[in-house]
């Protein structure tokens, strides 16, 4: 067991932990963080897509161990000032969930996106979001939000 110090939604927060121990389960169990979600836990699915250093990244399969003092973004930091992001207010003017599981891992990938690709084609967005499934079939109405929030982050 060892003591990290991470920085997680712009906060340092230290946890103590199993260094093969995965982000994802010291963000649910330990932190209370429960955004992130865990599906296959196979980094497959994309259920639990966390941001590190603005890169969506699987939780499932990262160790805690290996994210030193990177910086952690999850769900529950997405929104600023009270204010949410782009993209969550696409996916909640598109109506894009249904059951709403993969919802959260959906969102991370598409911010993450939308940071390094302002314009995304439909090739883009479908590339991107290609690790991230959703057993509903909500893909167009995904493309639909993403290609709403582009607009709105001008």
């Amino acid at each position: 067991m060892a003591t990290y110090s991470l920085n997680i939604n712009q906060k340092t927060i230290k946890v103590d932990a199993e260094a093969d121990t995965p982000l994802l389960w010291v963000l649910r169990d330990q932190l209370q963080m429960t955004g992130a979600k865990y599906g296959c836990g196979k980094a497959l699915c994309g259920a639990c897509t966390v941001h590190l250093n603005g890169n969506a990244v699987r939780s499932c399969s990262l160790p805690v161990s290996a994210v030193g003092s990177n910086k952690i973004t999850t769900i529950e930091g997405l929104a600023k000032d009270n204010e949410l992001h782009p993209v969550q207010k696409a996916w909640i003017e598109e109506d894009v969930p249904q059951c709403g599981y993969c919802q959260c891992g959906q969102i991370m990938s598409a911010s993450a996106l939308l940071a390094k690709n302002p314009k995304p084609t439909d090739e883009d967005i479908d590339a991107a979001m290609s690790g991230n499934i959703c057993r509903c079939g909500t893909y167009v109405r995904i493309r639909k939000a993403i290609h709403r929030a582009a607009k709105e982050m001008k």
